[in-house]
């Protein structure tokens, strides 16, 4: 039996926007998207699959999907299309022909429905914000849509929740969170997706005293439950998951807090019931739970890059959590690690420099090898050309059809060949010259989708949202 879910009132129903939704929006031309060239056909047999929420649709940045190429063309992935985007971090999410972005365009969050295929626009939401991050990182959404049944959901960064129908764009309720439960800003603002499970929206809020974790009727925006009272919210999305043959959601919870506190969270989805706590978190103040947790057969991985590193956490048979094995040298950031069959797979490390691609044993927590590609590039500049140093540093991994790939922070994407005799780069592509490339990628019928987060540094291009042309032959 799990812990009783704490009673928490919900301080502000929405209220919802009556009568039906109006008819589904048709895409009209976009003035803001470039259309650079049409997709190939898919190849025969190939498979696709929506990009519905943050992490794809396994939630650990793996997909189904099949028919892609073997190789780069020459000059790398074709761009299909592209559009100058605001600030933030969140990344897209598609389900069928239509894309969600979220960002920020001067003082106003932005929620646009685009076509995936072409950029032409279906629709667009915004309301303002007065958003400053602390710490200088740029202001706009950090937590990416979440598409479920026809709606969309978007958390923003001073915690703003919106209800929006994904086929006309009309706005089916909101709450501003932060103020109605009382929030304090965390480091960053908020910083993890929503999460929809069944007919609820589960969310890290960290209100003071709880709830910490709450979750919202998709249908009428009330308040269904609320858990936790000690921990706050981390910046790592929650994921669903089986803990002892039952569905359950994974928090990896931990905000601002003094000393810092944090940790896992099995939760009930239905009624928010406590299964098991377990804690994990840097000592440092200034330290953040931001991997989203990777369920597996064996167990659930956590990690953070603060000083405690990476655990697999298992159900003892009274239904508690206990560690099957710690790594403190397994410290993951903000990027997910990828299971990669007997292999975990991400990247260590705290900042670029120290960004070190790992791979551990899954069963043992082992570490089999360490690696830090690096290249050398060549830039044309006014007074010639000069030579530069990068690699992929705090990369972004996805798997799909048998292939790695890798987003790295300064713009380059790659393909990897990982076993546990090391990894290699097969191949790369320099996308663009811009630094936090933090966004990960998302793919859906075979078009790969990359937020360009900055200007980049040697074309003079701003931040984009870009499409390019992954379907093979």
């Amino acid at each position: 039996m799990g812990l009783r879910a704490a009673e928490f009132t919900d301080p502000s129903p929405p209220t919802v926007a009556p009568g039906a939704p109006p008819a589904p929006a048709v895409p009209a031309a976009n003035p803001d998207a470039v259309v650079h060239a049409a997709p190939r056909p898919d190849s025969p047999g190939a498979r696709g699959v929506d990009w519905p929420h943050f992490l794809g649709p396994a939630h650990n940045q793996t997909s189904p999907e099949t028919g892609l190429r073997a190789a780069f063309p020459a000059g790398g992935p074709a761009l299909v299309w592209a559009m100058p985007k605001g600030e933030g971090y969140a990344g897209p999410v598609i389900a069928g022909e239509r894309l969600v972005l979220f960002h920020r365009v001067g003082s106003e969050e932005v929620v646009e429905c685009l076509h995936a295929r072409d950029g032409r626009r279906f629709w667009r939401v915004d309301y303002p914000t007065a958003y400053r991050d602390r710490y200088g990182y740029n202001p706009g959404p950090r937590a990416s849509p979440a598409i479920a049944d026809g709606r969309v959901f978007t958390f923003g960064a001073e915690g703003r929740l919106h209800c929006i129908d994904l086929a006309s764009g009309r706005i089916e309720w909101r709450r501003d969170l932060h103020a109605e439960f009382r929030v304090p800003r965390n480091f960053f603002g908020v910083g993890a997706s929503p999460l929809v499970v069944g007919d609820v929206v589960i969310l890290q809020l960290g209100a003071p005293g709880g709830p910490g974790v709450a979750a919202f009727d998709v249908a009428t925006g009330r308040l269904r439950w609320g858990a936790e009272r000690e921990w706050g919210p981390s910046y790592a999305t929650p994921v669903p998951a089986t803990w002892r043959g039952r569905p359950r959601v994974l928090v990896f919870a931990g905000g601002e807090s003094r000393p810092p506190t944090g940790g896992l969270l099995v939760l009930d989805p239905v009624t928010g019931a406590v299964d098991a706590r377990f804690p994990w978190r840097g000592t440092r103040y200034e330290s953040v739970n931001a991997a989203a947790p990777l369920a597996l057969a064996e167990g659930v991985f956590i990690s953070e890059c603060y000083g405690s590193g990476g655990a697999l956490v298992t159900a003892a048979p009274d239904g508690t959590a206990v560690v099957a094995w710690t790594n403190r040298s397994f410290g993951v950031h903000f990027m997910s690690a990828v299971q990669l069959g007997e292999l975990l797979v991400g990247v260590h490390g705290h900042g670029p420099q120290d960004a070190e691609f790992v791979a551990v044993e899954v069963a043992t927590g082992r570490e089999v090898w360490r690696d830090q590609p690096v290249w050398t590039e060549t830039v044309a500049e006014a007074r010639g050309p000069r030579e530069i140093r990068t690699g992929l540093f705090r990369a972004s991994l996805l798997v799909a059809d048998g292939q790695v790939l890798a987003l790295g922070e300064f713009g380059h994407l790659a393909r990897l060949e990982v076993s546990r005799a090391g990894l290699r780069v097969r191949e790369r592509a320099w996308l663009f010259a811009a630094t936090e490339t933090w966004t990960p990628p998302a793919l859906s019928r075979g078009l790969l989708y990359v937020c360009q987060n900055t200007r980049d540094a040697v074309a003079g291009t701003p931040p984009r949202l870009l499409c390019y042309d992954l379907r093979g032959d």
